[in-house]
C-alpha cells in the first residue's frame, strides 16, 4: 500500500450519527405541493378515497383514467383532512430510490410512489440549493454528497484544521443529529500555492431528509462555506 493511500486511510476524519436513513418523516400538505403534487378527494374505481395528481392539473368534477384506472375528482384539498397526517419514506426497487408518501390516521393509505431522483432535483432547483445539487452524486435510502478541490496529500489532524473546516464539521454534526443519521468523511490537505483549500469530502445523509426544505437549506449553506 502506498504511503499516500495509508495516510488517507488512517488520517481521514470520520464522524457518524448512527440511525436508520430510510426511516419515515412527517410532512405538511404544503410539502406535497412543493414536490409538485395536489392531494385530491374523490372516487377511484367508484370507491371514495384520497389520491394525488401533478400540481394544478385537475379540478373538481374532472373524470379521467390513468393506467386503466378510473378517477373522479370531488375536491382538490387545500388542507389536510381532520386527524390525517402525511408521512414519507424511501424504498429501493431494482437499484432505484422511490419516494413513497402515505396519508395516515388509524389506517395507512399510500397516495404517491414515484422515482425520488427526478422529484428531488426539481424541488432543489426550485429553491436554488445549488451547492447541494452540485454535490449530490447518487441516491439510495441514503444520498451521497461529494465535494473536493485540489490535489490530495496527507490529511491534517483535527487539531490543525483551519476554522472553516472545523466550523463545517461542527455544523454538519448538528444537522446529522436533526436528521437522525449521517456520515461525514473529510480529508483536509491544507492550502495550495494560491492559498485555496485542498480537501475531499464525502457526506452521506438520509435521502428522505432532503425533501425537507428546512434541512436542505441548512445542508446547502454549510456546503457553500466549505471552499
Amino acid at each position: 500500500m502506498s504511503d499516500l493511500k495509508t495516510d488517507l486511510l488512517l488520517n481521514t476524519l470520520v464522524f457518524e450519527t448512527l440511525g436508520e436513513p430510510s426511516r419515515e418523516r412527517e410532512f405538511k400538505l404544503k410539502s406535497l405541493k412543493k414536490w409538485g403534487f395536489d392531494l385530491l378527494f374523490g372516487k377511484k374505481e367508484g370507491v371514495e378515497t384520497f389520491f394525488t395528481s401533478p400540481l394544478d392539473t385537475r379540478k373538481s368534477g374532472d373524470k379521467y383514467e390513468e393506467e386503466e384506472i378510473g378517477y373522479e375528482v370531488t375536491e382538490v384539498l387545500k388542507e389536510l383532512p381532520k386527524n390525517k397526517k402525511v408521512f414519507a419514506h424511501i424504498e429501493m426497487m431494482e437499484g432505484t430510490a422511490f419516494l413513497c408518501v402515505d396519508l395516515r390516521d388509524k389506517e395507512n393509505l399510500e397516495i404517491l410512489r414515484v422515482p425520488a431522483g427526478e422529484i428531488l432535483l426539481a424541488f432543489l432547483k426550485k429553491h436554488k440549493f445549488v451547492h447541494l445539487i452540485n454535490s449530490l452524486k447518487n441516491l439510495g435510502s441514503a444520498a451521497l454528497l461529494l465535494k473536493h478541490h485540489g490535489l490530495e496529500g496527507k490529511p491534517l489532524p483535527f487539531q490543525e484544521l483551519p476554522p472553516v473546516a472545523r466550523r463545517f464539521l461542527r455544523e454538519s454534526k448538528k444537522i446529522e443529529k436533526e436528521m437522525g443519521f449521517g456520515r461525514v468523511a473529510l480529508s483536509y490537505f491544507g492550502e495550495d500555492k494560491d492559498k485555496k483549500a485542498r480537501f475531499w469530502l464525502e457526506w452521506m445523509v438520509p435521502t428522505i431528509s432532503l425533501f425537507d426544505e428546512h434541512i436542505s437549506q441548512k445542508i446547502d449553506k454549510v456546503l457553500a462555506e466549505l471552499k
